[in-house]
Formats: structure tokens, C-alpha cells, sequence
């Protein structure tokens, strides 16, 4: 499985790492993080304004880059690594391979526009397919005299409380319908989540005025799940990749009994593993990226490699973070230490979008087997003692 970049790619990746280790270090997370504002307003100005981040999947037409889920696939391995707080997944991945999914452009060009200059903010309310379990969903679409009119309740939608405008997926008479509503038409909840640099609401919307975006919509939610899933794999294999980094430089600088303990070799398996984690994590994040940049890709191709990607990094992405926690002994449990963090951005990655049971069942699926029933602990995110 080849997973080189290209010299442009490795270009954006130092362009961005450069970009997110001067304004972003450890100290501004944190800051972000305990101002509960879910993101740095001039860090998420200068991504649009001077890097062009936001627009990366978003047409030239449109005001965007062009590019394909390859080069915004090596942004949010650093945006991983760097534990960024912020939207950007949400509103520059999601929403946006939404609205081009619908390919309506009359209806969705202006707001397109506004998310890859990122002067607006969007997110997306999934049927389901976020947390992994029935009835995530309760909304439907109706058209009274008027226009379209939507009225439920979601579980969860990721920064909803940042959000301008909520893409909604619903059911309509015809199938599934894709409507884009103004987010302070909604009641909004903020949940509490184990990763602290994501935010997320639960959604209750009460006849809102809805615009439809383009005609159904049921493969359109399908490819975008996929996508989401490959952002998370990305997003993980970012942060295995940091992890790995914290390990082996611990291990050359703590002493014990007079010599680095990564002379021991108990130590050196724990890094050891944690490198295969990573290298492997960040080899199936680029495999899914490459198949949605496939233009000629149907959905059953991309939903299997998707799911292998994540299948894997759901089941091992969490557990180099814990094994870095081991190698910085003590340190590595306390809150001062960024050890932690990165652990529950690992392991709220593994629940999201389905996990590795949730995967490797869809795998099956499309590959025509009968996948064997695997019950499994579904997590609740509402509420205080929330862990997605």
C-alpha cells in the first residue's frame, strides 16, 4: 500500500505544520480549549486568508482551491498532530463534500463561497452513521404551502454551536432529501465530549424554513459518511504520528539507573508498537483519501476502503496513545502533560462515524458476506458523563 506524497503535497504538509506550530503550540490549544470558544478567530482567519485552507475541496469557480481528499488529507494529519481546535472538519470537509455531492449549485453556490473564505461556517446532521446506533435522527422533511419545513430532533451534530447554516440529511416522501436551515432557526445543546478540542449540539428544530439542495440524497449521505470517516482516519494517524514523536523522545532523555530508559527493552517495544500504529494508520488514511480522489470510484469501492481505514485505525489508534502514556511513566497521567489529550482524540475518533465492529460489518456488506452479529457497547454522547 504506497502512501508517499507527492513534492507538492510534502510542500502543503510543511507549509501547514510550519503555519500550526507558530500559531497553534500547545499553550494556544489549551487557551482555546479552556475559553470553551471551540476556536482561535485569527488562527481560523489566517487558514482562509492566507493559506486558503478552507477552500481546498471547494471549485476554483467557487472561490476554492481545486484540490482533491489527497492534499486535504495530509492538512488534517497536521491539523492531528497539532490537536487544532477548531470546525474545519465539520465546515471544510463535511459540509463541503455535501454540497458538491448534491451538485446544485443554484442553491448552494453562494454558500459554498463563503466557506472556503471562511467567513461562514457550516455543519452537517447525519440520518445517522455519527454515533453508530438507531434512531440518531428524528427529523423529516414536509413541504406545506411555502417551501420545505423540517421538524425532529438530532443526537448529535459535530460544532453546531459554531455553525451558520446546518445541511440537514431527512426523509422525504420521494427518499432522502439533502436542506441547507439557518443554525439560529434551532435549539442547539451543547454535549459534553471526551476530545476537548471538538464541540458538538444536539438539534432540535421545530418547522424550520428549509432550502433543498439538489434531488435525492440517499447516496449523496453514504459517500459523505465515507468521507468523514477517511478525515477521522486522517485526523488520527496525524496524531499516532505526534505520539510516536513524544515516545521516542522521551525515551532518549528520561534516565534511569544511569542510562535513557529507552535502552530498556520493555521501552523499546513500546515504541516499537507505537510506530507500527502510526505508520500503518497513516498508510490506510492516504489508501481512503486516494480512493475518494478517484473520480471513477463507485460508492461500493469507497465505502470498502474507507472501512478498512477506519476499521483499522478504530481498533489501534487509541491504543499507541495509551502505550505513549507508558512510556512517559507518571508525567504521562497528569493534566499538565498533553499525553492525555491526545488519547481522547484518539479514542473519541474510534467511536465516531462508526467504529471497527460498525466497519468491518459494512465491509461485509458490500463485499456480498453475511456479517455475524457483534453486539457492542454503543456510547452516549448527550449529557454529563458523555465519552464520543
Amino acid at each position: 500500500m504506497e502512501h508517499d506524497l507527492s513534492p507538492e503535497a510534502n510542500e502543503l504538509r510543511d507549509m501547514v505544520r510550519t503555519f500550526l506550530e507558530r500559531k497553534a503550540p500547545e499553550s494556544a490549544v489549551r487557551t482555546t480549549i479552556e475559553a470553551g470558544h471551540g476556536r482561535d478567530e485569527d488562527v481560523w482567519t489566517q487558514m482562509a486568508g492566507q493559506l486558503g485552507l478552507q477552500g481546498l475541496l471547494v471549485p476554483e469557480d467557487l472561490g476554492g482551491q481545486g484540490t482533491t481528499p489527497v492534499e486535504m488529507g495530509v492538512v488534517l494529519e497536521e491539523i492531528g498532530r497539532a490537536l487544532l481546535p477548531s470546525p474545519f472538519v465539520s465546515s471544510s470537509v463535511i459540509a463541503v463534500s455535501a454540497l458538491i455531492g448534491a451538485d446544485d449549485t443554484d442553491a448552494s453556490g453562494d454558500l459554498l463561497r463563503g466557506l472556503a473564505d471562511g467567513s461562514r461556517i457550516a455543519t452537517v446532521a447525519f440520518s445517522s452513521g455519527l454515533l453508530g446506533r438507531d434512531k440518531e435522527s428524528t427529523v423529516a422533511a414536509s413541504e406545506p404551502e411555502g417551501g420545505w419545513q423540517l421538524s425532529g430532533e438530532v443526537a448529535a451534530v459535530l460544532d453546531a454551536g459554531a455553525a451558520d447554516t446546518i445541511l440537514v440529511f431527512a426523509p422525504t416522501l420521494e427518499g432522502t432529501g439533502l436542506f441547507a436551515v439557518e443554525a439560529a432557526a434551532t435549539e442547539r445543546t451543547p454535549l459534553t465530549l471526551l476530545d476537548l478540542t471538538r464541540q458538538a449540539s444536539s438539534v432540535r428544530l421545530v418547522d424550520v424554513p428549509a432550502t433543498r439542495i439538489g434531488g435525492e440524497a440517499g447516496d449523496v449521505e453514504a459517500r459523505v459518511l465515507a468521507t468523514a470517516a477517511a478525515a477521522l482516519c486522517a485526523e488520527s494517524a496525524g496524531a499516532a504520528q505526534r505520539v510516536l514523536e513524544m515516545a521516542v523522545e522521551h525515551a532518549k532523555v528520561r534516565e534511569q539507573f544511569g542510562k535513557p530508559i529507552g535502552a530498556f527493552q520493555a521501552v523499546k517495544h513500546l515504541c516499537a508498537d507505537i510506530f507500527t500504529v502510526a505508520e500503518s494508520a497513516t498508510a490506510v488514511a492516504r489508501h481512503a483519501a486516494r480512493s475518494l480522489a478517484d473520480q471513477d470510484a463507485t460508492l461500493g469501492s469507497v465505502q470498502l476502503e474507507t472501512s478498512l481505514a477506519k476499521a483499522y485505525v478504530s481498533e489501534h489508534g487509541a491504543d499507541a496513545a495509551e502505550k505513549n502514556i507508558q512510556v512517559h511513566g507518571g508525567i504521562g497521567y497528569t493534566w499538565e502533560h498533553p499525553a492525555h489529550l491526545y488519547l481522547r482524540k484518539l479514542k473519541s475518533n474510534e467511536l465516531l462515524f462508526g467504529d471497527a465492529v460498525a466497519h468491518r460489518a459494512q465491509m461485509a456488506r458490500v463485499l456480498g458476506l453475511k456479517a455475524p452479529a457483534a453486539p457492542h457497547d454503543v456510547v452516549d454522547v448527550r449529557g454529563e458523563n458523555a465519552t464520543v
